[in-house]
Order: structure tokens, then C-alpha cells, then sequence
């Protein structure tokens, strides 16, 4: 796919876009989200001839839609309590519960609650829900405010609990991680640039890719994704020390004004929103179940940022930028010497780049479940965040019951 197609997919800001609703007797703080959830596999190509794979709308589009629908409430909470910007508080987790699928032709619909509040840490309480009705909108994509008028499911959808955190410096100067995946895996990904390993597939599930290929880009808004080769790592390896590893970067940037509520907190927002792309469906093909998997659903998903939020902040920058595989990993500035045309060079600061990597991998499964954990890390190798997800995982075990399109079979 071209810079050009890139830049037809839908940004952070158009595919996530909330509009404030006037209070009720349920909340205070209600918000309704204008735009379709995106559905894997359902932007593959007519010429694929790709069999139904699922209806239920991206849970990622809810999980982040409900933390920036938080970080809003927290702005205008702060911004009463004329909060001065350099101690507003940043998003520290995120720990979310799918209750029933989403419908991507229904808006969400939320409802918070602040629960405590102090100057260094502080919660509050979110409920998803979506109307019970068709939209009124002609397209299915696109929302008016005035569905939040339309009778509500009795259950909510999704529910979630959300901490912000104050900033601050390491205590006593100390900063503790792992090597990052720079490092760890530097000769894997140093064998080609980022933008040159195949896109995240839609579907990854071995079936699925087996069947389309793995070239299709598809609709997946707000980051362009590409997915490092980690089979020859991965062999012979038990489960749980195989590894993935993906490569993500803004499409388009954020504004930067402040008006429109697009701070550092939007930016530790997209981080949960692709996290969630494909984990558990890559857990069903390491555990066997690429050509047979029956379903494959979340049930809980944890989110926890390490850092302060201003380290999630995503540079957009020129696609070419390369990833920095330097030894100097630990969130520093790579230099390069610049010529000043009189024969003489100087230091300048040089591109980190703009490529972030998610590290997923599946330490358990069993009961009918399995588990996904991802570390996040920023171009310059800091461990930002962690994620923790518990969900449905089934095989078709009956004969009668696996995919027809199934060539194995």
C-alpha cells in the first residue's frame, strides 16, 4: 500500500471521535462515540472470496473509546478546579470487562463516575451501553448525537475502571527494565526495515492467512502495523517462550493545540487501542488452533503505563524513517555528524524514528481460555506499558463443525 491509500484510513481523531451529551440521572459525565467500530476481516478484497468470519464490532474500539471518554472527564474535572496544566494528571491504567459483543452499526454510549480524586492519584468509573434499535443514521458509520436518545440494551456492553496519576522523577534516580526488543532481537530486526515486514494481517489466524494472504493491509484506522517474522525464532520452542513482535506508527499526526482535547493522554490512549489488534487470535494459532478455531473473545483486558504519560506521546514523521538499533537504547537521541560545507562536521540531533514495537506472548491456556501479555516499547527501547488480557479461546472439535473452507480438511 502506498503513503497515498495510507492516508485514505481513518486517523485517531476520526475513527475514535466522542461528542459530550448533556447530563442525566445516571451520570454527570456522558459521552456517545460518532463512529463504526472496526470489524476485522471484513475489508478484505471481493477476489479473496473470504467466508464470514465474525460480526462482533473491534473490542479495542470500545476499551479506547471508554479511556478517552475518561481522559476527557478528567480534563473538564481538572479545568473546574482550575488545575494548573503542569499538575494535571495522566491515564496509569485501564482495566476493562466485555460483558456482551458489540454491534458495529450501534454507536456506545458512556456513562462515568469519578470515584476518588486526590492531587497524586485519582479513579473513576465507566458503563458502555448501546441502543437496542437500529441507528437512525442512513450510513451504519457515522452517528448522530440524537441515537443516544434511542432505548438502551438492559446489560451494559463493556465496563471499565480508570486511574490517572500525577507525574514525577524516578525516586532516587532509579529506572529498571529489561533489555528492550532492540536488543534482545536485534538480529531479527535489524535483517529490514520496519515498513518492510509484511502488514499485520486483518485475521491473523493461520487459516484465514493461509486463504488470503499475507500482503492485505485492510481498514485497520489510526496506526499502520507491520509484523516482524518471528518463525524461526519460535521453533521448537514450548509455548510459552515463543514471542511476536509488531511494529506500529501513527498515519496521521495529532493536533497539537490542545483545543480538541488531543494531549499526551490521546496519545497513551492509541497505545491500548492497538495492543488488542490480533493478540488472542495469535495465541490460537500457537496452541494449534489456526484451522480450527471456533471463537476467540475477550473477557478482561488490563492496561498499565509505566511511564509518564508524556513518553507515550507518538512522533508522526516520514515513513522512511528508520528504526534506531543503536546500543544507546535507553530513550536517548542517536547523534550523526553533519556537514557545514566548509569541511568541517558537527553533532546534531538525529531521527529516533517513529516506530513502536508491541511484544506479545502466552504464558497459559486452559478451561476454555487463554491469556495474552504485551509489553510495549517506544522507538528509543522504554518499556511504556503492559498489557494483561484474559479471553475466550474454543476449537471446533466436531467434524461437522470446522470451517468448509478449511484446505486441511
Amino acid at each position: 500500500m502506498s503513503d497515498s491509500e495510507y492516508d485514505k484510513l481513518l486517523s485517531f481523531q476520526e475513527a475514535l471521535e466522542l461528542v459530550k451529551l448533556p447530563p442525566d440521572s445516571t451520570s454527570q459525565y456522558r459521552f456517545i462515540g460518532t463512529r463504526s467500530a472496526y470489524l476485522p476481516g471484513c475489508d478484505y478484497p471481493p477476489e479473496k472470496d473470504m467466508p464470514a468470519f465474525h460480526s462482533a464490532a473491534y473490542g479495542g474500539h470500545v476499551y479506547a473509546q471508554s479511556a478517552l471518554a475518561a481522559c476527557r472527564t478528567w480534563s473538564e474535572i481538572e479545568d473546574q478546579k482550575k488545575i494548573p496544566k503542569s499538575q494535571k494528571l495522566g491515564l496509569h491504567t485501564i482495566h476493562g470487562f466485555f460483558t456482551t459483543a458489540g454491534n458495529r452499526h450501534r454507536p456506545f454510549i458512556y456513562s462515568l463516575t469519578p470515584l476518588t480524586s486526590t492531587r497524586s492519584f485519582s479513579t473513576l468509573s465507566l458503563t458502555a451501553y448501546q441502543p437496542s434499535v437500529p441507528s437512525s443514521s442512513p450510513t451504519k458509520d457515522h452517528f448522530p448525537a440524537s441515537d443516544a436518545s434511542l432505548p438502551l440494551s438492559p446489560s451494559p456492553c463493556f465496563t471499565a475502571m480508570i486511574s490517572f496519576k500525577a507525574s514525577e522523577p524516578h525516586s532516587a534516580g532509579i529506572a529498571i527494565q529489561e533489555p528492550p526488543p532492540q536488543v534482545r532481537f536485534k538480529d531479527i530486526l535489524g535483517s529490514r526495515k520496519p515498513k518492510d515486514w509484511p502488514p499485520a494481517p486483518p485475521v491473523d489466524v493461520d487459516g484465514v492467512v493461509s486463504l488470503v494472504g499475507n500482503d492485505v493491509v485492510g481498514a485497520f484506522p489510526v496506526v499502520e502495523m507491520r509484523k516482524v517474522d518471528m518463525s524461526g525464532y519460535n521453533e521448537g520452542k514450548p509455548v510459552h517462550e515463543r514471542r511476536e513482535l509488531l511494529f506500529y506508527r501513527l498515519l496521521k499526526p495529532l493536533p497539537s493545540d490542545g483545543k480538541d482535547g488531543h494531549d499526551a493522554n490521546s496519545h497513551a490512549v492509541i497505545h491500548a487501542y492497538v495492543v488488542d489488534r490480533n493478540g488472542l487470535l495469535m495465541a490460537c494459532n500457537h496452541l494449534g488452533m489456526g484451522w480450527t478455531l471456533g471463537k476467540a473473545a475477550s473477557l478482561s483486558y488490563s492496561f498499565v503505563f509505566h511511564t509518564n504519560v508524556e513518553e507515550c506521546v507518538m512522533r508522526h514523521g516520514n515513513r522512511e524513517t528508520d528504526l534506531d538499533l543503536s546500543p544507546d537504547w535507553e530513550g536517548r537521541l542517536k547523534k550523526k555528524k553533519k556537514g557545514k560545507g566548509d569541511g568541517k562536521e558537527e553533532e546534531e540531533e538525529g531521527e529516533e524514528g517513529v516506530w513502536w514495537i508491541q511484544e506479545a506472548w502466552f504464558p497459559r491456556a486452559g478451561a476454555g481460555r487463554g491469556i495474552v501479555e504485551s509489553k510495549v516499547w517506544s522507538p528509543g527501547g522504554v518499556h511504556v506499558a503492559t498489557e494483561y488480557q484474559d479471553g475466550l479461546i474454543r476449537s471446533f472439535e466436531k467434524e461437522e463443525q470446522k470451517p468448509k473452507w478449511n484446505p486441511k480438511l
